[in-house]
């Protein structure tokens, strides 16, 4: 009594109707016979148990699926469904085909009677359906393809691409597990097409029109990588396209593609296909399952022929087809074509038709029989055993038992002959990795394939995926160069990209990035603001540290500017000097020598003040504003008096006058106290809420940092700045006023003078101190203290200090009366 295991091959379908069959599917079959025989040949696995299968046709159909399913679940050549009767050979599994359809059809059934179903095809779309463990794939898990897929896009930088799949379920699926993800890393697609399934011969003019639509796509598509989703009778279809393109258009130039193609895809050829040229396909790229040679498989080859073989129903079928000739008939007196002699060799055969080696299906149709086998034997000596029945020294599982087989075979776990670890996950998907093969076609239609790369979950996140880029043979028409698939050139550092209307994410111009901003790698989607200590480079592609600046006394300008204010103080000193050794002289008594001395210290406090403009700010250095306020308000204050005590003292001569007790000394020093102490009063607030200190400005200028002197408030510095101004404009307004009154001793023209230089000087800061930035800010600032100030020096003392020194038969109060001083 034999176990038995059971394969669907729909591969080969329909060879007593149809002379469109797919040789190179035959290896499938041997593939279960060789491993079969291996097992029952050795001592060690499975002793004194025969392992036996069964063969069915599928026919592409629903129909014969479940009429060859319910067969073998009844008595075989009387068909009871769900009745067993008679003596016959025990089920223990099917090795469903290539085509998900069957073994979904065959899981309808199977799954009532607990039969495992191995399957070596792409896992069949369930619609909502949970199959629980009743599948075990023999082939890794999808998401592990999709994923090596999107690496080799990744490392080629092919980021627009076509696809073409099939038009069905598994198509579907392809797409909407590969377009989220895609997407997300970069990825575009120029078009997808759906290749359509032919059902009826009424149908083949409409899909000849649609292949020829979907080559000149094709061929007309600025990308140059293609990924091709589909079974392994897909490659027919393809390989289709560029004869149905150059019946309607003779003129289409054949242009070079990368073809992708998904493990279930093989390069096969139907009967009629024979001497069709395969260069479309030279140098695809294709993810295969991994396989390995078995040793004494290609002897076991070798060994098959017609006339040796017996009980293999599909040999004389292959043979014919294969070697393009035809059996004597002794039913038909006159034989067409060649005759076959069953000596020939399938070593002679193209790759298209047999490989000498075991194919990626075929492996997995190896793996599969050696999978149950091994599941049997740990059955065997298993608590299992206990159970099974005893016939004549021998064991077997019932049917009602297979239930029981699953827990064994989902942590079944060996080494095949071919030294391959076996095993499955806890979704019954088989724990491999699948191999990069690149096809090389030569002139005789004989291909090659060399295996560049692997996918190996087993191995190190860096190690996932691998690929030798140098070993890969390209089509002809690229001549040799790694292809390139990009809807738009690369953007340079220095610009981002820009997406065009209506378009792809994928299809974009190059724009230079704005003012300010930088781009460091090729192809950003928007360009970047420095950090605040570094600034772009002229080609903005590149980040430089500022440098840190400030006025300082080693630079030209802040020399300048120091030697003003040393020199301008020194004058101002010497003029003080002067005044006070001519104490007691006319011109120096008229003038107020009390307020002359006091406008002369604040001037030269106000010409020192500069140096602490210059220099790198610190906490003390930056009440600078509030020391040049108080300062320079004492000595705006000064001006102001003395022009009240000009007007007062023309107004008490008059006649009658009560002005007289206001002129003094008095009046003139309550003014000059007043008003500076108001400007006290706004400088304290200032320096109680809001005082000034050191700060590092990284925004006004491009290229450097700026270390400054930070106001705090800048209401405050304007309100110090406006009362000043206020001061100003008062003292101006009276000087003006009073400049030609007939006094003797009236200076009030040459204060008028000094306060439209004072103003016009500091009505100018305004806008000049606004529009700087930087260091510069400072020197305007520190030029407006100095030019105001040497305006009031200038205007007011020059005057007095010429007739002090260089004319001093002038200085009589009976001159000064006569010249109006």
């Amino acid at each position: 009594m034999h176990n038995t295991v059971v394969i669907f091959v729909q591969s080969l379908a329909e060879y007593t109707s149809c002379s469109s069959v797919v040789p190179k599917h035959y290896q499938h079959i041997l593939a279960l016979a060789f491993a079969v025989k291996e097992i029952n040949e050795n001592l060690h696995l499975l002793p004194n148990v025969t392992l036996g299968f069964h063969i069915y046709d599928s026919h592409f159909t629903a129909k014969w699926s479940y009429h060859a399913t319910m067969l073998h679940l009844s008595t075989l050549k009387r068909f009871f469904p769900n009745y067993k009767c008679g003596n016959q050979d025990n089920l223990i599994s099917v090795i469903g085909g290539l085509d998900c359809q069957t073994s979904l059809h065959v899981a309808t059934i199977l799954e009532l009677y607990k039969v495992p179903q191995l399957i070596y095809g792409p896992a069949p779309v369930m619609h909502g359906k949970v199959p629980g463990l009743f599948f075990y794939q023999l082939v890794p898990e999808e998401a592990l393809q999709y994923e090596g897929i999107l690496s080799l896009l990744l490392h080629f930088r092919w980021t627009w691409i076509g696809i073409i799949v099939m038009d069905n379920d598994s198509g579907e699926r392809f797409l909407q597990s590969v377009d989220p993800v895609f997407s997300q890393n970069g990825i575009c697609f120029a078009f997808i097409e759906r290749c359509p399934m032919l059902s009826v011969v009424t149908e083949m003019e409409d899909m000849m029109q649609v292949g020829a639509r979907i080559h000149d796509k094709i061929m007309d598509s600025q990308t140059n990588v293609l990924v091709a989703s589909g079974e392994s009778y897909s490659v027919m279809y393809l390989r289709w396209l560029p004869y149905l393109s150059h019946l309607q258009h003779e003129t289409n130039k054949l242009k070079g593609k990368v073809w992708i193609m998904t493990a279930q895809m093989e390069l096969v050829s139907l009967v009629y296909q024979r001497t069709w040229d395969t260069q479309i396909l030279h140098g695809a790229l294709s993810f295969t399952f991994h396989s390995n040679n078995p040793s004494g498989f290609k002897t076991f080859l070798g060994s098959r022929s017609p006339s040796s073989i017996k009980g293999d129903g599909f040999i004389s079928h292959f043979w014919e087809q294969a070697f393009d000739c035809v059996f004597p008939n002794t039913t038909v007196d006159k034989v067409q074509g060649n005759i076959c002699t069953g000596d020939e060799e399938l070593e002679s055969l193209p790759g298209t038709y047999f490989e000498m080696s075991m194919t990626g299906h075929s492996y997995s149709v190896y793996n599969a029989v050696y999978v149950m086998a091994h599941t049997l034997q740990t059955v065997s000596s298993s608590q299992l055993k206990k159970r099974a029945m005893v016939n004549g020294g021998r064991w077997t599982v019932q049917t009602q038992d297979l239930w029981q087989l699953h827990h064994f075979l989902r942590s079944i776990s060996f080494n095949n002959s071919a030294g391959d670890m076996i095993s499955f996950d806890e979704n019954g998907v088989l724990v491999a990795g699948f191999d990069i093969i690149n096809w090389i076609i030569f002139s005789n239609q004989s291909f090659h394939g060399m295996k560049v790369g692997k996918v190996d979950p087993q191995g190190s996140s860096d190690q996932l995926f691998t690929i030798s880029k140098d070993a890969v043979t390209w089509h002809n028409w690229f001549n040799q160069v790694r292809p390139i698939s990009v809807c738009s050139e690369s953007c340079n550092p220095g610009s981002s990209k820009k997406v065009k209307e209506g378009k792809s994410f994928c299809c974009y111009d190059c724009i230079p990035c704005p003012q300010g901003k930088i781009s460091d790698q090729k192809d950003l989607n928007d360009c970047y603001k420095c950090m605040e200590q570094s600034y772009p480079n002229k080609e903005q592609d590149f980040c430089l540290h500022k440098s840190v600046i400030f006025l300082s006394y080693e630079e030209p300008l802040g020399i300048g500017l120091a030697s003003c204010s040393l020199s301008f103080a020194l004058t101002t000193a010497l003029v003080l000097g002067t005044f006070m050794k001519h104490h007691n002289t006319p011109i120096v008594k008229a003038n107020n020598r009390d307020l002359t001395y006091t406008l002369l210290t604040s001037l030269l406090l106000c010409f020192l003040c500069v140096l602490l403009f210059i220099g790198q700010p610190k906490k003390v250095v930056c009440l600078r504003q509030i020391a040049f306020g108080i300062i320079f308000s004492v000595a705006v204050s000064c001006v102001l008096a003395k022009t009240i005590t000009v007007v007062l003292a023309f107004m008490a001569n008059k006649p009658g006058s009560r002005m007289q007790k206001w002129v003094g000394k008095k009046l003139a020093n309550t003014i000059v106290f007043s008003c500076s102490f108001i400007q006290a009063a706004i400088c304290t607030v200032w320096l109680a809420t809001t005082p000034p200190f050191p700060d590092i400005d990284t925004k006004s200028l491009t290229e450097e940092i700026v270390l400054e002197c930070n106001e705090g408030s800048v209401t405050m510095f304007y309100c110090v700045l406006g009362y000043m101004g206020l001061l100003a404009i008062i003292s101006f307004t009276v000087a003006f006023l009073a400049r030609k009154l007939p006094d003797s001793f009236n200076e009030a023209k040459f204060i008028t003078f000094s306060m439209l230089v004072f103003c016009s000087v500091w009505v100018s800061f305004i806008p000049a101190y606004l529009s700087s930035k930087g260091k510069y800010m400072v020197a305007v600032e520190s030029f407006s203290i100095l030019a105001s100030s040497a305006g009031l020096l200038g205007c007011i003392f020059s005057p007095k200090c010429y007739i002090l020194l260089l004319r001093p038969e002038l200085n009589k109060r009976e001159q000064l009366i006569k010249r109006g001083y």
